[in-house]
């Protein structure tokens, strides 16, 4: 990195951090996808309790896909695929969902395919010095329950030759596609006013840390804006007693609200490389740079059904034609994330921009070299919940509304969740 050499090297200006910044928009000039899903785990037999890690730990299998296994503070079971083309991150990742699935099902567990709980209230399993400070900072009930009842596709995509380019579509495109694929309209078994009921957590939060990245020409530059502006969650122990006597991290959490701007300001030692980097870290705008683009705001899917998001948000990000047409319709609702979260597609505004895009995505993936079982699914998708205007979220909504209470044995129900 020119002129930050070392984690030591010293952050010591404004200046400094724009050159962090606009390192996080150097990367691959390609068109690969990884694909990172997060999955919260029911117990089959009684899926009002909540499964302990170690119990879906046990029972994992190989994975014949090589996908990374990590939890969340939760014990939201998550599986990053390996990066590569479209067909072939899909296909990988694909592979060990259903390794999974199988597994689980033996072990009497079911992936729960939902961006929010719907039954489980929020209770923290790992204890991580990293999770302690972010619980302590972010507080409650938000806090907790982004960090244990949520779960979200995360996909991530190469920044090409025109970072900037797909930067911008990434954002716009945003609300449709948060109204497309809302599936978390429910909390501790009730409707909670939004069909995006995890998009509507991260709005509660720090918004220095959790609103969009203002629009603007030079990317990297609001970038460093937004580093700058961002409230510090924690910073590092410089006397020696700060960590906890097994090697972690000495961090503890800054609670005056004070900014690393205000840090650059102070007269106490200047934060290093490695404190910025981590400062990075804490940060979760809905799009994030980090040598390739960090696509955060879609809900969880649907163990059959994530492939879908995944090939949709790739195709408007990545092939040009089929951004130019999306982005003509979804340009409208750049700014609607609150309406896309709350409304879902019952907003008629993001119905239509939303079957735009999926046709513009339809015509594009055969380009992307999606085989036909991949297209026939998002034609499926489109048929069942963007040309009615229900989205995934709609179908839980009534499942939790009819009668005989049908959600708990609907979620216990291996390969329906």
């Amino acid at each position: 990195m020119t002129g930050l050499a070392t984690e030591d090297t010293l952050i010591r200006n404004a200046s400094d951090v724009e050159i962090f910044a606009r390192r996080c928009f150097l990367g691959s000039p390609g068109d690969q996808v990884g694909i990172e899903l997060e999955f919260l785990v029911f117990d089959r037999t009684a899926p009002a309790l909540q499964v302990p890690m170690a119990r879906i730990a046990d029972a994992l299998p190989p994975l014949p896909g090589g996908s990374l296994v990590t939890f969340e503070p939760g014990g939201q079971l998550e599986l990053s695929g390996p990066p590569g083309s479209l067909p072939v991150a899909i296909a990988l990742l694909t592979a060990d969902v259903n390794a999974v699935r199988l597994a689980l099902r033996d072990a009497g567990l079911a992936l729960g395919g939902v961006g929010l709980d719907p039954l489980r209230p929020a209770r923290r399993q790992l204890r991580l010095p990293r999770y302690e400070v972010m619980a302590r900072f972010l507080g409650t009930p938000y806090g907790s329950l982004m960090m244990c009842s949520t779960a979200s596709i995360q996909v991530n995509l190469d920044l090409g030759d025109r970072p900037a380019v797909r930067w911008e579509r990434a954002h716009l495109l945003g609300p449709v596609l948060v109204a497309a694929f809302a599936n978390s309209p429910l909390s501790e078994g009730r409707p909670c006013g939004w069909m995006s009921g995890r998009q509507a957590v991260w709005e509660r939060l720090d918004r220095t840390r959790t609103a969009s990245v203002p629009a603007s020409a030079d990317p990297g530059a609001a970038w460093a804006e937004y580093l700058l502006d961002a409230r510090l969650m924690a910073v590092r122990d410089t006397t020696g007693n700060g960590g906890n006597g097994n090697g972690a991290e000495p961090y503890h959490p800054v609670l005056d609200g004070s900014t690393f701007r205000d840090r650059l300001a102070s007269s106490g030692h200047p934060p290093t490389l490695a404190d910025l980097n981590y400062h990075a870290t804490t940060l979760f705008p809905p799009v994030r740079p980090r040598g390739w683009l960090e696509i955060r705001y879609l809900d969880a899917q649907h163990p059959a059904s994530w492939p879908v998001c995944a090939a949709v948000t790739h195709a408007l990000v990545m092939d040009d034609r089929a951004a130019d047409a999306a982005l003509a319709a979804a340009g409208p609702c750049a700014e609607m994330w609150s309406s896309a979260a709350r409304h879902g597609l019952s907003d008629p505004l993001l119905r239509r921009a939303a079957g735009a895009c999926f046709r513009a995505a339809l015509s594009a993936l055969p380009r992307l070299g999606a085989p036909p079982s991949l297209v026939c699914e998002v034609a499926a998708f489109a048929d069942r919940h963007v040309t009615p205007g229900r989205a995934p979220a709609a179908d839980l909504l009534d499942l939790a509304r009819g009668p005989g209470g049908r959600l708990p044995d609907w979620l216990a129900e291996e390969g329906r969740i």
